[in-house]
């Protein structure tokens, strides 16, 4: 009885595995197919300001000071949360250049 359960599951996991890897190369196919179209936007709305190397550096800075602020008035410690401050330094930092890049 438990080897049939076990069985059920791992056909159920292998189909779900390649559901979830057959939409992730759909998604690159078409974001490859995408990338003309987004270099036109990118150089027509992103452009004209500050460039996307300018805003890289003046969003890293901002993003870092903003991030010592976080782990300073957290107080449980940095130690603890390294692993959050991570990824919402890399997530705050991409959307920052973005939109000091698409606003400036």
């Amino acid at each position: 009885m438990v080897g049939e359960t076990d069985k059920h599951d791992r056909n159920e996991a292998q189909k779900i595995s390649i559901v979830l890897i057959s939409l992730v190369v759909l998604l690159l196919i078409g974001g490859a197919f995408m990338l003309p179209g987004l270099v036109c936007i990118i150089d027509i709305y992103l452009t004209p300001g500050l460039d996307l190397k300018e805003s890289a550096i003046v969003s890293f800075f901002t993003t870092v000071i903003i991030i010592i602020i976080f782990a300073v008035t957290s107080g449980d410690g940095l130690l603890g949360e390294i692993q959050f401050m991570l990824s919402a330094f890399f997530l705050f930092f991409i959307i920052q250049w973005l939109f000091i890049a698409w606003i400036f």
